[in-house]
């Protein structure tokens, strides 16, 4: 059945009124939701805690520079179907020579292909009704894959390798799937035209500090307010690799191992950047205006 309810997160995610609205369409419209944005902003948190929250089963494919459409939807163990053919050659020589005990091939045999093909999260999805799929970073796979998706992506089905299996998925029943990309490439445009848009801005600090308890709940809020300011700080003076929600969340994990005033003191040394900071130059850059500030901020 077709979701109607639009989701507004849950106890352990924040999905602000557009990327709501954004989700509710493509759920509605049986499309997936591509989303893009900077890496932390909660892209790929989305479906996990969407099928955590609703108790869906959640298929995961991450992308990378080797990603084919056999890995994402299903391939066929020749080695498997090799082998159990020369068992099958075996029992029929043994039962020639009197032999009743056969070997075994778990239950498998070579007049059903299907029985060598081994799903991948994108036939397994579709197989399992209202499910969850995650195509995550897809911009970081070939170009080829996003444009071999377009067919399973209009007509909602796969052929299986070899078997010819034919699976396919009712608009209803249509698994909701999400698909994150940091923009690394260039995704096509008819590959984009088969998807919901959505961009998610960095959140502002008042969002950040709600995303924050959700994580930490019993964060100090002095501690919270400074962190997050520091944190802001940062991403505006020019580092080439500005710290995300991440390393924010990482940092405000660590600093709430102290006290209070142990935690302040933290911040102001600066003393764990390196939980924010991840290359020597920015680094350097984040020590020096730490050491010169006069207002024991960066």
């Amino acid at each position: 059945m077709t979701e109607k309810k639009i989701w507004k997160g849950s106890d352990q995610y924040i999905c602000d009124p557009e990327l709501a609205q954004a989700f509710h369409m493509a759920r509605v419209l049986a499309m997936p939701l591509l989303i893009e944005g900077e890496p932390g902003t909660g892209k790929t948190e989305l479906p996990i805690q969407f099928a955590k929250d609703t108790d869906k089963p959640l298929f995961v494919y991450p992308a990378g520079s080797k990603s084919n459409v056999e890995q994402f939807v299903a391939k066929f163990d020749h080695v498997k179907y090799l082998r159990d053919s020369q068992v099958e050659v075996l029992n029929a020589q043994r039962e020639a020579q009197g032999v009743s005990k056969k070997l075994s091939t778990g239950g498998r045999s070579t007049d059903r292909l299907d029985d060598y093909v081994i799903r991948g999260p994108g036939a397994l999805s579709y197989s399992s009704p209202n499910s969850v799929l995650l195509i995550d970073e897809i911009d970081k796979a070939p170009r080829e894959f996003p444009n071999d998706l377009l067919y399973a992506l209009s007509h909602r089905k796969f052929v299986l390798p070899e078997s010819g299996k034919i699976i396919e998925v009712s608009e209803q029943d249509m698994p909701t799937i999400v698909i994150t990309s940091n923009r690394e490439q260039e995704l096509p445009t008819a590959f984009k035209g088969r998807c919901i848009y959505h961009y998610i801005a960095f959140p502002t600090p008042e969002l950040m500090k709600e995303i924050v308890l959700k994580h930490h709940p019993k964060t100090d809020e002095k501690v919270l307010n400074k962190a997050v300011d520091v944190f802001y700080q940062m991403r505006k003076i020019g580092l080439e690799r500005a710290p995300a929600t991440r390393e924010l969340l990482n940092w405000l994990k660590y600093l709430n191992a102290y006290d209070q005033e142990e935690a302040l003191e933290h911040i102001k040394e600066m003393d764990s950047s390196g939980i924010l900071i991840k290359t020597k130059a920015d680094m350097e850059k984040v020590k020096t205006r730490a050491k010169y500030s006069t207002t024991n901020s960066i």
